[in-house]
């Protein structure tokens, strides 16, 4: 059984320290631009109180929420408009998300067991929607943390993100509009040095029991691989660094084809990161 209450701190505590980044930053700090076009830092809080507030909709009104679907004039605007639509001055943008993300995690606590909550295209359990807020967050992050030039210190709730990036191969080539791969993939990742403890809900995220110096999901004995470093992985399925910028090594052909096709968020397939050393950016940190 998955651990919500744990889920929903670690949600809780990757929102705090994104939180702690932007709170003491001067107003044209957060009209920097970000990695994702036409996005500032604003746009990336507005992104996360917009998606918070769609989350906890879908978790306690369910009409309010397919009319909220319904209404869009144009889907392809979806995202965007979500954003502007939250965007305000930072002080009161930082009030809202964080009204927010505390009362869409009062909201999962209160659904019922087995229950599932409609979202774009799917349904989530409440720790399928947990986990997946724990994934926008963390990469959005890293969007503000680029706008800065601030290096972020990985954490172990990053595990979260790796095993949703491993749940989703399937969905990266679907997006990608190629044949679901039949052979299954290994992953065996590298835990940050700083994340080699304790996680507070491995059960959300160990599909064979691993746990400490390395992540592992997936059959012990198949044939396709990956391997390399969790950060690095977690950067690749959020499309926040582009393959050639990260040390993973793909074994077999279905490995390596989903490396350029994966992807762990919802909708169709992002346009992704352009390899850094081509566009003048040099090596991730």
């Amino acid at each position: 059984m998955v651990d919500l209450t744990a889920l929903l701190a670690d949600l809780a505590a990757e929102s705090e320290q994104l939180d702690a980044l932007v709170a003491p930053l001067p107003p044209q700090a957060w009209a920097r631009p970000t990695p994702a076009p036409g996005w500032t830092v604003g746009h990336q809080i507005a992104h996360l109180a917009w998606t918070d507030e769609m989350a906890r909709l879908a978790a306690t009104d369910v009409d309010a929420f397919y009319a909220s679907v319904t209404s869009v004039p144009d889907v392809s605007r979806l995202v965007d408009d979500g954003a502007e639509r939250f965007l305000a001055p930072p002080a009161e943008l930082l009030a809202h998300w964080r009204a927010g993300r505390a009362a869409l995690i009062d909201a999962l606590t209160a659904v019922p067991a087995g229950e599932k909550l409609p979202w774009y295209g799917t349904r989530m359990s409440p720790a399928s929607m947990a986990t997946a807020r724990i994934m926008e967050t963390w990469a959005h992050g890293e969007d503000v943390a680029d706008a800065l030039g601030v290096t972020r210190a990985p954490t172990a709730r990053l595990r979260h993100v790796a095993h949703l990036g491993f749940r989703t191969l399937g969905h990266g080539f679907a997006a990608h509009g190629r044949a679901l791969p039949t052979a299954p993939v290994r992953v065996e990742l590298t835990a940050p040095t700083s994340a080699s403890g304790a996680l507070a809900s491995p059960a959300a995220v160990s599909e064979d029991g691993s746990s400490g110096d390395v992540w592992a999901f997936g059959p012990a004995d198949a044939a396709d691989r990956i391997t390399g470093p969790a950060l690095d992985f977690c950067l690749l399925v959020t499309q926040r660094r582009h393959r050639a910028d990260l040390a993973l090594t793909a074994t077999g052909a279905t490995a390596d084809e989903w490396l350029d096709v994966a992807q762990a968020f919802a909708g169709p397939p992002g346009a992704g990161r352009e390899p850094r050393a081509a566009s003048g950016a040099g090596a991730p940190a």
